[in-house]
Formats: structure tokens, sequence, C-alpha cells
């Protein structure tokens, strides 16, 4: 039997491991893609193993090095992790059975180097959920934006590398101005690193400081894409599609949205966040930024980076849910990550199937393809649902929790922010189905088509879409183990 700490350990080298033995049976490709599923599968068990121990006793913890006295890498099962790493392990085996469809019917090269950068992707992912202290997440976030350069450049082409070169350039550029100088005044002011229910952050911090840090930790964590740092988010769409899943709903976004939730959390802490001037100024910056990139989607042609806006605008539901420095706004938070990811990745693997079986990546081109494409098109529905936040799908409940935490802490205009986005959401989302089904074929575009995409793909894209009509009915048990996050 393996003990707690081991758990951890597992859920972290468990993916490495993964990835040397995709590289040993690269020339394999059966046996490569064998080794890439069952390595998700085992994953997601370790962490339904670190699930019921988490429940059972004291938080399973683990750590490795001591770098520095009182610096050193650490992990701990917490809540908000926890959620972190369910989502994302449960992602990776249904991404690579989508992936198995998407680069073979593409006839993608260098498949044994996508499958195993993916899963030390995961491996950073996990390590992510489960730090403990500051430097430990910088470290693992800064080995998830090199794991997954190489997911961005895939192609090989220039314009694949100039993708690739913006998409590093901003992340680990706003990780080293603004993400690492907050955590080093952090540690110097707080004495400490580690995450702490109620913060960490002293009674007699200077307002101006703690103001200081605050948008240094938001905007450093380029991850979660708040403008004006967001342009290396639509820059890596020159991905294949399983990049751009994995960058939007299983790794790199939702690593940034959770790892602003847990600092703000449980470095701030809600109490302080609520007495700073500047948590309002960011929330309206971020309320902001929701209706600007949902507006800018509506002007995208290209599916993909429709799509991409969309994210940064959802991704600014979950940054506005904690800075609403309410309980109920942090737990809606906590929720979004889970919904979204959901929605998110059907809508990215509707988006790979029709461009694997039709070559089709405009919106304008969608006319009349639902007729051949019936299965995609429905669960693309099913997940614009969830992302406009609509029953029977689980993006209503996160929306709605929002809601409340907005109401609770005394921010109304947030109500009619979310409630206008919804709106955007319904007109640039649902245009695609609409066309797919409620239009005729364009003349002299309908006789090369001849069904639907790779059935690996179409499988897990039915499965994504199913896991949106689930979490409807699931959503109080997300929201009920939530409670556990000592807010």
């Amino acid at each position: 039997m393996f003990s707690p700490a081991d758990l951890i350990n597992l859920a972290i080298a468990l993916p490495v491991f993964a990835a040397v033995g995709i590289a040993a049976t690269g020339r394999f490709p059966n046996l490569r893609e064998a080794v890439s599923v069952l390595s998700g599968i085992a994953l997601l068990a370790v962490n339904i193993a670190l699930y019921q121990a988490h429940q059972q006793g004291p938080a399973p913890a683990a750590h490795w090095l001591d770098m520095l006295p009182g610096l050193g890498l650490s992990f701990e099962v917490e809540t908000l992790g926890l959620l972190f790493a369910l989502v994302a392990s449960s992602l990776w085996p249904v991404t690579v059975i989508y992936a198995i469809g998407y680069m073979r019917g593409h006839n993608e090269q260098n498949q044994t180097r996508f499958y195993a950068c993916f899963a030390l992707a995961l491996s950073a992912v996990m390590a992510i959920a489960y730090a403990e202290n500051l430097l430990t997440l910088f470290v693992f976030y800064e080995v998830l934006s090199l794991a997954t350069y190489p997911l961005v450049t895939h192609a090989g082409t220039d314009k694949a590398r100039h993708g690739g070169r913006v998409y590093l350039g901003i992340l680990m550029g706003t990780s080293i101005a603004f993400f690492l100088p907050a955590i080093i005044i952090t540690s110097f002011i707080s004495g400490t690193v580690s995450f702490t229910p109620g913060g960490i952050l002293p009674d007699d911090a200077p307002v101006w400081l703690l103001s200081l840090l605050l948008p240094l930790f938001v905007f450093g964590i380029g991850k979660a894409a708040m403008m004006p740092f967001h342009r290396w988010l639509p820059a890596a769409m020159v991905a294949p599609t399983p990049v751009s899943a994995l960058l939007h709903a299983v790794a790199v976004v939702k690593a940034g949205v959770f790892s602003v939730v847990k600092i703000l959390v449980y470095v701030f802490g809600l109490d302080t966040l609520s007495e700073l001037a500047m948590t309002d100024y960011l929330l309206y910056l971020a309320a902001a930024g929701i209706l600007l990139a949902s507006l800018v989607a509506m002007r995208q042609d290209n599916i993909k980076a429709r799509l991409a806006y969309s994210t940064i605008s959802q991704l600014g539901y979950i940054t506005l849910g904690v800075l609403l420095a309410s309980a109920t706004g942090v737990i809606g938070s906590a929720m979004h990550i889970a919904m979204h990811a959901a929605g998110k990745i059907t809508l990215f693997f509707c988006a790979g199937a029709i461009y694997v079986a039709a070559h089709k990546t405009l919106v304008s081109e969608l006319d009349g393809l639902g007729r051949k494409m019936p299965y995609t098109f429905v669960a693309f529905s099913i997940a614009a649902l969830s992302i406009i936040g609509l029953p029977p799908t689980g993006g209503t409940w996160s929306k709605w929790t929002l809601m409340l935490g907005a109401v609770d802490s005394g921010h109304l205009f947030v109500i009619a922010v979310l409630a206008l986005s919804s709106l955007l959401n319904i007109v640039y989302l649902l245009e695609l189905p609409a066309r797919a089904f409620l239009r005729e074929p364009a003349a002299g575009h309908d006789d090369h088509h001849g069904g639907e995409a790779p059935w690996p793909s179409l499988l897990a894209l039915c499965f994504t879409a199913l896991s949106c009509l689930l979490l409807f009915f699931y959503a109080g048990a997300i929201q009920q183990f939530l409670q556990g996050m000592n807010l």
C-alpha cells in the first residue's frame, strides 16, 4: 500500500514515467498510445486515492528538498488543489483518445514528441495543484511553460514558431518581471511562503505595499490571460487542436486561474482582499475584460480564434469571482474551473473534428454541415449551453454561484456583467450550430464530405459533452466538497 506522501510523489512522477514509456515505444504507434491512455487512467486512480486520503484524515503532504532555510519544494493536498488535479487527470485520457483520431486522421508529424510533451505537462500540472508554497508553485509553473512550448510549435512552420515565441515570451516575461518579485517581497515581509488559510501577510504591512503586491501576482500569472497580458493565448492557436484543448481546459490556463485563486485566498486572505482599494480596481478590469473579449470573439471568423477569445472572457469569470472577496464568490470561481473545463474542451474537440472531417476552419463555412456531422454539432450545442450558463448544463451553477457571490460582496454591477456576457456568448457560440443545422450548404460545397470525424475523436467529444450534462446534476456535490477550503 502507498502512503499519502507516496501518492503525491506518484501523481507527479507517473506522467514523467509515461513520457519515457511513450518515447521508448515511439516506433509502435498502437503501443505508444496505449501507454498514454493507461497512464492517464492510472493518474486519475492515484488522484482518487488522494481524495479518499484527504477525506479520511490529515492533509496528505510530501517534502522533497530545501533550497534555502525555509524555502523548499513541498507539496500538500488541499481542497482547491485536489479539485484541479481531479479535473486535469480525468481529462488527460479523454484528450489522448481524441488525439489518436485527430493526429492520425490529419497525418500529423512528430506524434511521439506530442504525446511525451503532453505527459510532461501533466506532471507539472500535478505539482502545481499540490504545491504547498509559492516557491514550489513558481518552479513548476515555469516547467509547465517549457513543457508546452514544443506543443505550441508542433507544426514547425514560421507561423508556429512565431506563435511559440509570443507564447513563451509573454508567459515567462510576466512571471520573471512580476510573479518572482512578488514572491520575494512576500517572503521578506511574511517570513514564509507557505499557503495558509486566512493568508500569510502581516496585519501591520503597509497598505501601499499590499496594493503593489496584488497586481504583481495577478498580472504575473500570465497563464490566467488577464488583459492586457492575453495575446499569448490567441497566438498559441497555431498548435494542433488537441494542444488547444490542453491549453484551454486541461493544463495551462487552468493552472493560471487556479494559481490566482490559491494565492489570493491563501496568501492574501479574503479579509485583506476586501480592505484593499486595488481589489476593486482589478475587479473592474476583470469585468471589462470579460465583455471586451466577448466582443472580440464575435468578430472572429476562424473557429479556434473565436474559442480562444471566449476562453479569455471565461477566465475573467474565475478571476472576478475571487476578487469579490467573498466565500461564495471563491466557491463560484472554483466551480467554474471544472465547469469551463468540460465545456471548453468539448468545443475545441468539435472544432478539431470539423477540421479533420470537413477541412473547415471558418464559421462562415459551416452552412449545412450539421446534416453530415450531427453528433459533432449536437455536442457543440451542449457545450455552448454550458459556457453560456443555461440548464441543463453544469455552467448554470457556477455562474449562479458567482452571482450570489456578487450579492454577498455588494458588487451588484457584476450581475449585470455576467448577464450581458451570457447574451454575448449566445451570439458568438450558437451561431455555429445554427449555421450547421438551419442553413443550406453553399452551392458547390455540399458533396465533398462523407461524415463524422474518426471514431476516437467522436467518442471523446461525446463523452465530454455528456459530462457537461452530468455536472448539472452533480454540481451540489462539488459545491459541498469546496466548503472544505477553509475560507
